[in-house]
């Protein structure tokens, strides 16, 4: 790079204890976050070399280049494994099931009655869910367990507990004179 008649600066040599500060640093990042930070150090510290970058700070040059490549075309590459890799959620395996036990859920749903939450609580247990929509007609494989039930329902917002029901607040000394007073001004029935 080079910039109004001043000559490009070479890349600085990083000492001993750089070095490991710098691959401290690597080793606690992992995939594109990882490689960005190689790359950026390659190019600060080896001039954008990466078999230098392999000999400085131990890193494999074939990551430090796929690095470099990122950070030159800024498209982040996904390994096969973690793209295709993993199990589907049940709620997206089975949609309709899904939204058969959201309408269940909803209709067994109750609001924190200190309305200091937005979580809904539901007398619904996992196994009572089951039940529901074995009897709506699913089948067996379409169902999961009832730990994963209860996990799912956890993931849909409802929590599975008895619902506490809103208690009175104790009597005051001023109740019995509030409730003279509405009688006094109440029509008595003849």
């Amino acid at each position: 790079m080079f910039t109004q008649g001043l000559t490009p600066r070479p890349p600085q040599s990083p000492g001993p204890e750089q070095i490991a500060d710098v691959r401290l640093a690597a080793s606690k990042m992992t995939g594109a976050t990882r490689r960005a930070f190689e790359a950026e150090m390659t190019m600060k510290y080896c001039g954008g070399n990466a078999r230098q970058a392999e000999s400085v700070f131990g890193w494999g040059r074939h990551t430090v280049e796929l690095g470099l490549a990122e950070r030159r075309t800024e498209i982040l590459c996904l390994g096969a494994q973690s793209a295709c890799s993993g199990r589907q959620r049940w709620e997206d395996a089975h949609p309709q099931v899904a939204e058969a036990l959201h309408q269940q859920a909803e209709a067994h749903a109750q609001q924190d009655p200190t309305f200091r939450t937005l979580l809904a609580y539901t007398r619904l247990t996992a196994k009572g869910a089951l039940e529901g929509l074995r009897a709506q007609g699913y089948r067996d494989d379409q169902l999961p367990a009832p730990s994963t039930m209860a996990a799912i329902l956890n993931r849909m917002g409802f929590r599975l507990r008895k619902v506490v029901k809103a208690k009175p607040q104790k009597k005051i000394k001023e109740t019995d004179a509030i409730f003279d007073n509405i009688k006094k001004k109440m029509p008595m029935p003849q």
